[in-house]
This record gives C-alpha cells, sequence and structure tokens, in this order.
C-alpha cells in the first residue's frame, strides 16, 4: 500500500518535471536559433562590404594592369623596350601582390580568372618582348604589346571583370 502512496505522488511530481523541462528546452532552443539569426545578420552587415570593397580592388587591379592603361601609365621617355618590360613586370607583380588578400573574400572561380589575366599579360609583355630589339625605343615594345593582346579571342580583362560583376549580382 505504500508504494502505491508514493507512486500517487511521484508520477504527477514526474510529470511536472517533464513538462517542466520540454518548456524550458524549447525556450533555450528558441533563444539559441534568435542568437544564431542575430549572428548571422550581423556577420553578414559586417563581411557584405568588405566582400564589395574586394570586388572593387580586384577591378582596379583588372583595369590597372590592363596593358593599353598599363603602358600609358608605366613609360617615361626615352625608355627602352628592355626597361619597359622590366617596368611592365614590376607594376603587374606589384599590383597582384597588394591584392592578394582580396581572394579571401571572392569565389575560387573569380580569384582563378583574376590570376588567369594577371599569367596571360605577364605572357604578353615577355612575348612581346622577345619580338623587338633590347635598346628600341618603349614605343615599339608598348604597340606591340596592345597588338597581341588586341589579338585575344575575347578581351581578357573585359571577360575577368565580367566574371566580378555576375558574382556580385549573386551578393545582392
Amino acid at each position: 500500500m505504500e508504494l502505491l502512496e508514493i507512486f500517487k505522488y511521484v508520477l504527477p511530481s514526474l510529470v511536472v518535471l517533464a513538462a517542466t523541462y520540454m518548456i524550458i528546452k524549447q525556450f533555450f532552443d528558441r533563444e539559441d536559433s534568435k542568437e544564431k539569426l542575430s549572428l548571422a545578420v550581423e556577420n553578414h552587415k559586417t563581411v557584405t562590404p568588405i566582400r564589395l570593397a574586394a570586388y572593387e580592388r580586384l577591378t582596379l587591379l583588372l583595369e590597372r594592369i590592363n596593358p593599353q592603361n598599363l603602358i600609358v601609365r608605366v613609360t617615361e621617355p626615352g625608355m627602352t623596350a628592355l626597361e619597359l618590360q622590366h617596368n611592365l613586370l614590376t607594376s603587374i607583380r606589384a599590383e597582384y601582390e597588394h591584392n592578394l588578400s582580396q581572394q579571401i573574400y571572392v569565389s575560387s572561380q573569380a580569384w582563378k580568372a583574376v590570376t588567369d589575366v594577371k599569367e596571360l599579360i605577364t605572357q604578353i609583355v615577355n612575348q612581346a618582348s622577345q619580338t623587338v630589339e633590347i635598346d628600341a625605343k618603349a614605343s615599339e615594345l608598348g604597340k606591340k604589346i596592345v597588338e597581341i593582346y588586341s589579338a585575344q579571342e575575347n578581351e581578357p580583362v573585359a571577360a575577368a571583370i565580367g566574371v566580378l560583376k555576375s558574382e556580385i549580382t549573386v551578393i545582392f
């Protein structure tokens, strides 16, 4: 009989304990979800401007290493083809190295597009410099670089910028 009496008091207590546990668990789960959502929103607010800045910087990098812009910016009066080649390659390398950290904020595809353009332009500069005399005028090398670059099937810088733009539209 005593066991039945104990059971009459313990069973309702266990039911109340289980109900309390379920309510508290739901509350904490909901609070955890709210916290995660809040962190995700805050993270998005912080990361989105940084990612946009990365796409802007990579676009600027591509425009700066575009042979037509690069040659005008790097060429100095009285410069030889060899000096121009050296200055072009140094400038391309410096621009690229200055923006290496941006690869964290863009997709692998976007970074590959930027790297491929950088490599292509470096190859074009080296290829063009093999076709002119070392002591030739810088303008001859510049013309040859622009000629080879213009002969590319798809304008490489524009294509890479297109990849960056398409990714930005996904962000928004």
